[in-house]
């Protein structure tokens, strides 16, 4: 039996003659009457008796009707959600996010779901050259990553440009409000970045482009952590800003570097040529109309 099979039997049973079950199809009679024989015959059971000049379930056809209601009601059910995932109404939006993310992105998502309330969310934090291959990889579709990085292999959206700020304990004296990369070379530094990636980097570029030695500096990819850290003296920092927003309640001085060339970006990024979902591409469409504002 197949779906149109089940939707003429319940037609039939709904209408209780073969000829007002087919008028309601849009059959002619023989060729509905043919295929409830070859129902039972594939099944081996007599599905109607005839009381008169209508027709009534018999038990094998009642426990057919039970199941056929459900089946079909499923498979509307179904169509209904491939239809609606098409157009992203249905679906997951499986997103990477830096750990130094935005810090409105929380504000973006809880948008997003107001707009798309049946969709799920799948976010996944890891530094930005691991969450390029797990788009690269097809795991996730969009990935928020923190520049630079080798990045022809996908479509860009950039998010924002921020300033770097150098971070110490409270109970440092700080010369005035802002710093020089000559100010801080002396200090333990430990940076939110591992080496070879973007952040590691800029900061490491930065003390070459002075003439200053290269400080040795220790990596911490969880930024709580990072900031028990300095606020208990043992190191100082420099991050880009977004971390001075996310965080707060430590006893840290924080000051902005003075180099106006010094910045940190990040974007959003999918892979080029290839299929974008409609819910992702429903969450880019939202980011450009924020960064619009």
């Amino acid at each position: 039996m197949d779906i149109r099979q089940l939707r003429y039997f319940i037609a039939i049973v709904e209408e209780k003659t073969i000829s007002a079950a087919a008028t309601k199809l849009h059959l002619s009679q023989p060729p509905l009457s043919q295929q409830l024989k070859n129902m039972e015959n594939h099944l081996n059971v007599q599905l109607f008796e005839r009381r008169g000049r209508t027709l009534e379930l018999t038990d094998a056809g009642k426990t057919l009707y039970k199941h056929a209601l459900k089946i079909t009601k499923y498979m509307e059910e179904s169509e209904r959600e491939v239809r609606e995932t098409a157009n992203g109404e249905h679906g997951t939006l499986t997103l990477g996010v830096n750990t130094l993310s935005n810090e409105h992105l929380s504000t973006t998502i809880q948008r997003y779901h107001q707009q798309h309330p049946n969709i799920t969310f799948k976010i996944q934090q890891n530094d930005s050259a691991q969450l390029c291959q797990l788009v690269r990889d097809r795991i996730l579709e969009l990935a928020i990553i923190r520049f630079p990085l080798e990045l022809n292999d996908f479509s860009i959206l950039h998010l924002k440009t921020e300033p770097f700020y150098f971070i110490c304990s409270s109970k440092e004296i700080l010369p005035s409000s802002t710093v020089t990369y000559e100010d801080i070379h002396h200090y333990p530094l430990i940076i939110p970045s591992t080496e070879g990636l973007g952040l590691h980097y800029i900061i490491m570029e930065q003390f070459s482009n002075y003439g200053l030695a290269t400080p040795r500096l220790s990596e911490c990819s969880d930024i709580a952590l990072l900031l028990e850290l300095v606020e208990s003296g043992f190191y100082a920092s420099v991050v880009p800003e977004t971390v001075i927003r996310q965080q707060k309640g430590y006893n840290i001085h924080a000051v902005k570097i003075s180099n106006e060339a010094l910045n940190s970006s990040s974007g959003l990024i999918w892979l080029k040529d290839h299929f974008l979902s409609k819910t992702s591409q429903n969450f880019i469409k939202l980011l450009k109309e924020e960064l619009e504002k």
